[in-house]
Order: C-alpha cells, then sequence, then structure tokens
C-alpha cells in the first residue's frame, strides 16, 4: 500500500496515529488532517486503501465508486498490517491509534475489531461493527456521530448495548444540527466549524490520554 505519512521535525519517538479517509479517497483533505496530526505530537499515517487500482483519483466521484468495488475484509487486513508497521516503526513508541471518517470510520471500528495492534479508535460518523463481533474489541473508543445522519445513526442503539455488555471502555458523543461528514473543512455543504473543532479537541485528549499515558 502507498500512502502519506506525516511526522514533526525533531519529534523524536512519539505514538502513532493511522488515518482512514472518507470514500472520496485519499486526498488533500486527508493529507491535511495527517499533517494535523503530527503537529500534536504523533507519527501519522494515512494509507491509501485504493492502493490496488492505482491510488486513489483526483475525481472524487470516481473514487467513491472505486471504494464500492473493494474487498473490505481484505481492506481491513491492509490497515491492520499498516497498524503493524506503525507498531513497529523505528520512530513510534508502539502505542498505536486510528482515526477514520465516514467510510473510514467504518474501517476503524473494524480495525477495533480485528487489531490487538490498536489501542485506542476514534471512528468519525462511522458503519457500527457487527453486534456480535464487539466482544472482540480490546481498544478504547471515541465515537463522534451527526444528529441529522440517520442512516448511520440507526445502529447506534444496538451498538452501545453490546459495547456496555462487552464492558468495552467508551465515550459517545453526538453533535446537534450536523450532517454527515460535518468535519470536512472542504466541503462546505456538510462542515460545521463548531462541531469539528469540539470533536477534533475532544480527539485530541483521547488519543494523548490513551497514547501518551
Amino acid at each position: 500500500m502507498s500512502g502519506y505519512q506525516a511526522l514533526a521535525k525533531g519529534a523524536g519517538k512519539v505514538p502513532a496515529i493511522l488515518v482512514v479517509h472518507e470514500n472520496r479517497g485519499l486526498n488533500p483533505h486527508i493529507e491535511d488532517v495527517t499533517r494535523r496530526f503530527a503537529l500534536e505530537g504523533f507519527l501519522a499515517l494515512a494509507p491509501d486503501a485504493l492502493s490496488s487500482f492505482g491510488g486513489s483519483p483526483a475525481d472524487p466521484e470516481k473514487a467513491i465508486a472505486m471504494i464500492k468495488d473493494l474487498d473490505m475484509e481484505a481492506t481491513v487486513k491492509n490497515f491492520a498490517a499498516a497498524a503493524a508497521y506503525l507498531k513497529t516503526h523505528p520512530q513510534s513508541t508502539g502505542k498505536v491509534g486510528v482515526v477514520g471518517f465516514c467510510w473510514g470510520g467504518a474501517v476503524a471500528n473494524y480495525l477495533a475489531v480485528q487489531s490487538t495492534d490498536i489501542i485506542a479508535a476514534v471512528p468519525y460518523y462511522g458503519k457500527q461493527p457487527p453486534t456480535e463481533d464487539v466482544v472482540k474489541i480490546k481498544a478504547s473508543l471515541l465515537l463522534h456521530y451527526a444528529e441529522l445522519d440517520e442512516r448511520i445513526n440507526k445502529g447506534i442503539p444496538d451498538l452501545k448495548e453490546a459495547l456496555q455488555k462487552a464492558g468495552v471502555e467508551h465515550e459517545l458523543y453526538m453533535y446537534e444540527g450536523t450532517e454527515h461528514a460535518f468535519n470536512n473543512d472542504t466541503n462546505p455543504a456538510r462542515y460545521n466549524k463548531v462541531a469539528a473543532e469540539l470533536a477534533w479537541k475532544r480527539t485530541i485528549d483521547f488519543l494523548t490520554r490513551k497514547l501518551k499515558g
């Protein structure tokens, strides 16, 4: 897999963050988010899920169509391999978290189920994993949801019940008046500055506690 990696100059050994892009592929917005994590003191890597197709195209509509052709099971395994890579990276402390957006939020959820290398997972408005798999989660979760995102939100009650039964440590936040993809500041129709900034602060605080403590 190809990807975009960022680390602040002179950072030394720091915890690592796997950044999972939306269904529009690895684009300049996700690269910018990856740099933001680096500036917060993390080694950040955003793999391109469309690497096997030659990489993410510049046209987001083409990326959306290509994402639909991905084998999700194989894709999650690829990201699990990326997490293992970050765990043993010479500039990593060995502690790894994952943050995913939209389609990447679903990948982050599935990765929390599949990878024992993930300590903390932060899915933004991501499709929930099958409830029967929740018991496999060892990571701590921080879940961000958009109030008006009806399709994704339908799965929240079952997920909450499963998380509580399995004893999985989690925090869940619903952002009032927001739509799916509210964090994407390159999408004026969906971006919500107040919610995005609050979710980002919560994300950094959470990852700092879980990975730097």
